[in-house]
Order: structure tokens, then sequence, then C-alpha cells
């Protein structure tokens, strides 16, 4: 049986409401870095396997577990967060000033749409998204895979399993807009997939999605923000 950890990263100076230098560059902040070393202190037992997303804030997130288990190998997988922005997520702008743009583009629910010049569209995410489970249906580990990602991503993941998407057309754009805006996933949560043996597909596990509890030092910062 394969098992698989999608854990969002922390806290990013981008969820904070700071402003960032395009959507790869936004590092986590304090609260975020406490997030990652207290999602190392989680596991009970050493993972197979730790993949990472490019983008710096999964990167140190993945970090504090990876110092946890040196002996773990880790890889890095284009399991980025979906950049549907392109160049319009230009440098030193916040979630705030770049949300109308993410407005519009949703509107639009035009699948195959390239935002900005350079974007990621929805039909690539999903494509992305069917790459991924594909790669680890095909790794030889037979324990706990963490892999650790994005939100949106993630919600992609989960919808695509739910609604059995492979070319998604306006209306299953819409229908993932209407998930993503009623599926929250804070921090550093995890959300647990696994595949049983045989000819059968990833599975959602009921009840293995759990995030982090605020400790009394931190409470009161800021939420993340609902763009990653």
């Amino acid at each position: 049986m394969r098992r698989v950890w999608l854990i969002r990263h922390g806290q990013s100076e981008s969820n904070a409401g700071l402003p960032t230098n395009g959507p790869g560059a936004s590092p986590l902040t304090a609260l975020g870095r406490e997030q990652a070393a207290r999602t190392a202190a989680a596991f009970t037992a050493p993972p197979d396997l730790i993949v990472g997303s490019p983008f710096v804030r999964a990167r140190q997130t993945a970090e504090a577990t990876v110092q946890r288990f040196p002996e773990v190998p880790y890889e890095e997988w284009p399991v980025q967060e979906f950049t549907y922005l392109g160049r319009l997520h230009g440098p030193q702008t916040t979630t705030q000033q770049r949300r109308p743009l993410a407005e519009a583009y949703w509107e639009r629910t035009d699948p195959t749409y390239v935002n900005g010049g350079d974007g990621e569209t929805f039909a690539a995410l999903v494509t992305r998204v069917h790459a991924f489970l594909d790669r680890l249906a095909d790794r030889p580990e037979d324990g706990l895979i963490a892999v650790f990602t994005h939100g949106i991503f993630m919600k992609a993941v989960i919808w695509s399993l739910f609604a059995g998407a492979t070319d998604p057309d306006t209306a299953a754009m819409r229908g993932f807009r209407r998930f993503n805006g009623t599926c929250d996933i804070p921090n550093c949560a995890v959300t647990e997939l696994w595949r049983p043996s045989g000819p059968y597909g990833f599975r959602v596990v009921g009840g293995g999605t759990m995030h982090l509890a605020e400790t009394a030092t931190v409470q009161g910062a800021a939420s993340s923000a609902a763009l990653d």
C-alpha cells in the first residue's frame, strides 16, 4: 500500500500580507519556520522519501524534516503552486494588490487561457496533477512519501481524484473554483492519500486532514491568505 502525505508549506511572507517578488520567491515567516519544525516533529517514523516543490517556501518547510531524517532521500518535483497570473504577479506586490487580477482570471473560466503572457493554464495544472499521481504510483517505495507542496495544488489533487477530471472544460473549471472556495487548507496542513495494491488509484483518506494549532507565543499572528 502506498501512503502519501501532502503537506502545505508554512506561513510565507505572501500569506502574511507582505510584498513578494513573484510566485516562487516568497520565504517563510518566523511563524512559518516554527510550523515547519513542528511538522517535522509530528512524524512518528521516518518517511521513505521526502519531496519538495521548487518554490522557496515549500523547500524551507521541507528542510526541517530533511534535517531530522538526513538518511531519507530528498527529491524536488514539479509540485509548485498554480502560477496562473504569470508576469502579472509582479515584483514587490502583495496578495491584496494581486486580488483583482486573480478574480478576473477565475471569472474568465477558460481552462486554456494563458494569463500575463506566461501564466500556467488550468488545463496544464490538471495535467501536472495527473503526472504527479502517476509518478507516485510508479515509485518503488512501499511506505510513506512526504510531499511538501502548496494549497491550490493540494486542492487540485483532491478535486481531480473526486471529479475524475483529465481534460477540463469550462464547467469543470467552474466546479474547481467552487471547490477551491469551500475547501480550506491551512499552512502545514497534512492531507493523506493512499493507494491499495492491485488495479486501483489513489484515494483521499477521510479524516486524514490535520493542521498544527498555533502556540501561545504566536497566537494573533496573521493567518494565511486565500491566495497562495
